[in-house]
């Protein structure tokens, strides 16, 4: 256990951070996995709307540095072609 003022602050920003990091990477997970599963059940109405409101939460987590800009990228890349794939 941390002695120090200081190290004790750092732990306690670390755990908020760790917390809201979890939170968004989580939420994230979440809205690709409604894409995908729209895709699998071959509605492509409902795997548009999912691809339109996943976008922007890909691109605010990338923004945010939770993900890699290059992952976040691939991510609306991939889940793009897919929905395309119901023509």
């Amino acid at each position: 256990m941390a002695h120090h003022k200081s190290a004790i602050k750092r732990i306690k920003q670390s755990i908020k951070k760790t917390a809201r990091n979890r939170h968004a990477s989580s939420t994230l997970k979440t809205y690709i996995k409604r894409v995908r599963e729209a895709v699998s059940a071959k509605d492509k109405d409902a795997a548009v709307a999912a691809l339109k409101t996943a976008i922007p939460v890909i691109d605010a987590t990338s923004s945010k540095g939770i993900i890699h800009s290059s992952t976040a990228s691939r991510y609306v890349s991939r889940l793009t072609k897919l929905v395309n794939t119901l023509g």
